[in-house]
């Protein structure tokens, strides 16, 4: 039994438990034939002065109770091997003297520490934000906390990034990758490890891992027969870097209301960039220069539309009516800029939201779907379309 020292006579050998006097335990000095209950003093601010000074820790707790920490922490812990009794005591002592439990420590011995990691490659557009606003709220019904890094739209970052989360004691990864990321070793090398990992919005095809999908092949299937619709047949296309989902699928439902509509698919409308403005003028200015004109413009990113849009005033050319101009994602933005820009609404929010939702039931479960799920979209016409 730990020490417990006599208050009377300051002895430590011969002490004796005596009983339980209101859910507290009561001592026998046999030395001053002394009864005693060990208490906490408190100050002026009716704090507990003994143990403000430093956290309580389960040795304090088995101390003043005279009983081994294996006891206390299966006390807490409500084990049913430990007296209803016992277990009140110890409750009770826990609060008065202010102990937390360390949570590190637990993790460490439960190895789970309810936490998800999010690498999000921007927070500048609000595509991105509202996917976290659905991750973070179903998170936190699930009690989980999010821990969010932000790649800046650099492979290097986004690296680094995984790096630091997967060294960090998370539960799961979520992440949306880059612009820039062509290469997914160093996703890879954490496949099928400890730590679960969903991609979404942004993923790689070829990996084996859960994926939380726009509907992008559809969505652009749609924008490019409403062009179509409107008359037009030199439509270009924007599209990011060619290893991600949402280049591959949004172009290949541009190349199906194409060939549905008998127009044949002319390469030089198609350009693969970073979305940096110097390679969205550099993309306006070569397709400005073909014969015959181009009459539409769509931008797989809502952002690089609205710089088309301003590119297109500042060259004096009348957006809608010589060039038609469409984006992606529904940005806020989209709405304020003259003329207001049309756009496919690809729900981020529910991707967020289902994202959050697939790797919580992994890690629940145990069992991964590796069945891309699609979160389905709607077009929204503006005035530059």
């Amino acid at each position: 039994m730990p020490r417990v020292r006599c208050p009377k006579c300051n002895n430590i050998e011969g002490i004796l438990k005596a009983g339980i006097v209101r859910y507290r335990q009561r001592y026998y000095c046999k030395k001053c034939d002394y009864h005693f209950i060990i208490t906490i003093v408190k100050n002026k601010n009716n704090q507990q002065s003994k143990w403000n000074e430093k956290q309580t820790s389960l040795k304090d707790i088995a101390q003043v109770a005279g009983l081994s920490i294996t006891t206390v922490s299966r006390a807490l812990n409500n084990r049913p091997d430990i007296s209803i009794q016992t277990r009140n005591i110890i409750r009770e002592l826990a609060s008065t003297m202010n102990y937390q439990p360390n949570i590190v420590a637990q993790s460490l011995v439960k190895r789970v520490t309810h936490t998800l990691g999010v690498i999000i490659p921007s927070l500048e557009t609000t595509i991105f934000s509202t996917m976290l606003s659905g991750i973070h709220e179903i998170a936190a019904k699930a009690g989980y906390k999010v821990i969010i890094c932000v790649s800046n739209e650099k492979h290097e970052t986004e690296i680094a990034n995984l790096q630091a989360l997967m060294n960090n004691m998370i539960d799961g990864l979520l992440i949306c990758h880059t612009n820039q990321t062509s290469s997914f070793e160093h996703l890879r090398s954490h496949i099928g490890k400890r730590i679960p990992i969903v991609q979404f919005y942004r993923v790689a095809l070829d990996l084996p891992v859960p994926q939380i999908l726009a509907d992008d092949i559809h969505g652009a299937q749609q924008v490019t027969e409403y062009l179509i619709k409107k008359g037009c047949r030199k439509i270009a296309i924007l599209l990011g870097s060619k290893s991600l989902s949402i280049s591959q699928k949004r172009l290949e439902g541009y190349k199906i209301a194409l060939q549905k509509n008998n127009i044949k698919i002319d390469n030089k409308l198609l350009c693969h960039i970073d979305f940096s403005l110097e390679m969205v003028v550099e993309a306006i200015e070569k397709w400005l220069k073909l014969t015959p004109k181009i009459d539409a413009i769509i931008s797989i990113s809502d952002k690089s539309a609205v710089q088309i849009i301003r590119y297109l005033k500042k060259k004096k050319i009348n957006v809608p009516d010589q060039i038609k101009v469409f984006g992606f994602g529904n940005e806020f933005v989209g709405e304020f800029i003259a003329p207001s820009l049309s756009t496919f609404d690809t729900n981020t929010k529910l991707v967020g939201e289902e994202a959050a939702k697939l790797i919580i039931e992994e890690l629940i479960t145990d069992v991964q779907i590796l069945e891309p799920k699609i979160v389905a979209g709607k077009i929204i016409i503006r005035d530059s379309a």
